[in-house]
């Protein structure tokens, strides 16, 4: 992204309720910019992201852990505490969220070669979730594992490890996909979110599952998130 565009993002994290078409706007400026191939090599590095609220101090918690693939063994793992500038509002989630991970994601020393968020990438109203929004203005691969449908429709699928169905939009777009990561366990949904295509993400989500229903990238980083919290940072 430009510089403009950071400083539109910016003014935006700031915004009032009244401002969301503004949001709307940039949201449409952001999926012009979406990459939905795979762009990088060999898969050496794979890093969770969460995020938690504050509610009395009017803050967020981002907590992100980096691994090596395939064995999920922690290289690194950071932090960072900022103040909530964006309201909840559904379907904008990433200007409220968007700010921690970024700042958090810039304290790295080890850049993983992707990024995994809990929520959603291209399985989103208007085609740009949380983890399209982060990759697009990094400009690094990411997608995302919700832990429910936000946005398309969609079959079960079986109930076997590994058994997957499309997630799709009301056009028939295939903006995801919809995967059981443990036998007769409810399925997470794995969307794509900037730098890599779906059949990448359904691997990686797929080999990072440990026998659990969430993969253990956002899985730790949730736990680390809540320890942070529990301790008040």
């Amino acid at each position: 992204m430009d510089s403009i565009d950071y400083e539109i993002l910016s003014e935006l994290y700031r915004a009032a309720p009244l401002e969301v078409r503004r949001a709307f706007d940039f949201q449409r400026r952001l999926k012009s910019r979406i990459v939905r191939e795979r762009s990088f090599g060999e898969l050496k590095t794979i890093a969770g992201a969460d995020i938690s609220i504050l509610k009395s101090e009017k803050k967020l918690v981002c907590g992100i852990i980096v691994f090596s693939y395939l064995d999920m063994t922690e290289i690194e793992r950071a932090y960072s505490v900022v103040d909530e500038m964006f309201p909840y509002i559904p379907g904008l989630l990433a200007f409220r969220e968007g700010p921690a991970i970024i700042e958090t994601y810039g304290k790295l020393a080890v850049k993983p070669d992707v990024l995994i968020l809990d929520g959603q990438g291209t399985a989103h109203p208007r085609g740009v979730g949380i983890a399209c929004h982060v990759g697009v203005l990094l400009d690094v691969p990411a997608m995302g594992i919700a832990k429910s449908r936000l946005y398309g429709l969609f079959e079960e699928p079986g109930a076997e490890k590994g058994s997957w169905t499309p997630l799709v939009s009301k056009e028939r777009e295939h903006i995801g996909a919809v995967l059981r990561t443990k036998d007769r366990t409810k399925p997470v949904f794995v969307s794509p979110g900037h730098r890599i295509d779906l059949d990448t993400a359904l691997e990686i989500a797929l080999s990072c599952s440990k026998g659990l229903r969430v993969p253990e990238p956002t899985r730790l980083a949730d736990r680390y998130v809540a320890e942070l919290k529990k301790g008040r940072v």
